[in-house]
């Protein structure tokens, strides 16, 4: 018998995307999924949209539950899901029809426990993806490679969706409460359960990008990523050394990253999180600077920064937007 792949989407005031997302998954052209609609406390309609959807599609079955965020949502389909295999899809984004099919067979060809693909990012109208034919090509990494690829920010990401798991990798691994890049606080466990990750060279997932999304608008929350990486720091300074450098320049990354939001936003006084993030980056740039593995955006980060904190906010912040 095919695999079962439950798919999890936690869904908070999604009804201006639910839509669009559960369309794409339903016109999956792998058809045997359990399909896991979390509805996390909304109050613009999500709830009985979902349940419309639930009843048009015996695959589908929402869990609603009080507000809880989305580590929250996703946890609470992790613990009921009954699939061999996992995917995670946010509920304002969409998919190829042939994401799940094309990722399954790359699994079933590789000795991988994660397969992911390339995604598009888009506003407005849904993309419309490319049609695949034959065999996609794909590049393989081990495990020391992926974390490496991911920490160093070259070819891998830390973002949980657009990508399948074997679902034994969550048996005791849980998204993190109350935080956003939750999906960074977990990377770090998953692959180290990994024997290798396969990366499938073809777009397959939309991301959509629109004004209310939470990586395109800046918080104090967006400064979790400091917590997170931070902690990693020292779990690596302790427990494996191999991968300081890489956390380095990922922790790099997220003081440029929130250093430059933080700036833009004038909403408010964020002259203590911006201290923090330039004594980080004066604190790591010699050595990210030496490290040949860093990537060239961060390297041109710290070029700038030894012009001052003033000519580096005032140039490289320009038109700056994150990536998710």
């Amino acid at each position: 018998m095919e695999p079962l792949i439950s798919v999890v989407v936690p869904a908070y005031n999604a009804v201006a995307f639910l839509d669009q997302c559960l369309k794409s998954i339903v016109a999956q052209s792998y058809q045997r999924l359990e399909i896991l609609v979390v509805d996390d406390g909304s109050t613009d309609g999500t709830g009985p949209l979902c349940d419309r959807w639930a009843e048009q599609d015996q695959r589908i079955r929402v869990i609603h539950q009080p507000n809880g965020g989305h580590s929250a949502a996703r946890n609470t389909a992790l613990d009921v899901m009954t699939g061999e295999l996992v995917m995670m899809v946010d509920s304002d984004d969409v998919l190829h029809p042939e994401f799940a099919s094309t990722l399954l067979d790359a699994l079933r060809q590789s000795d991988a426990d994660i397969a992911v693909g390339r995604y598009v990012a888009f506003e407005g109208a849904v993309p419309s993806f490319p049609v695949l034919k034959g065999q996609c090509p794909v590049r393989y990494f081990d495990q020391h490679e992926a974390l490496l690829a991911v920490f160093y920010q070259h070819g891998l990401t830390h973002s949980p969706w657009g990508r399948l798991f074997k679902a034994s990798l969550f048996e005791e691994i849980r998204f993190p409460l109350g935080i956003i890049y939750e999906d960074l606080a977990i990377i770090y466990p998953l692959l180290q359960k990994c024997r290798q990750v396969v990366a499938v060279d073809a777009v397959l997932y939309g991301y959509r990008q629109h004004e209310s999304n939470s990586m395109r608008v800046f918080s104090p929350h967006r400064a979790d990523v400091l917590d997170v990486c931070e902690r990693l720091e020292k779990q690596m300074l302790h427990d494996d050394p191999q991968y300081l450098k890489a956390v380095r320049s990922r922790l790099l990354s997220a003081y440029f990253n929130i250093m430059l939001l933080s700036h833009q936003d004038k909403s408010s006084d964020h002259s203590q999180l911006e201290n923090r993030c330039w004594a980080g980056i004066k604190r790591l740039r010699l050595a990210c600077l030496a490290d040949g593995r860093v990537r060239a955006k961060n390297k041109l980060g710290i070029l700038t920064s030894f012009m001052g904190r003033r000519f580096l906010c005032s140039v490289a912040g320009r038109n700056y937007q994150p990536k998710p």
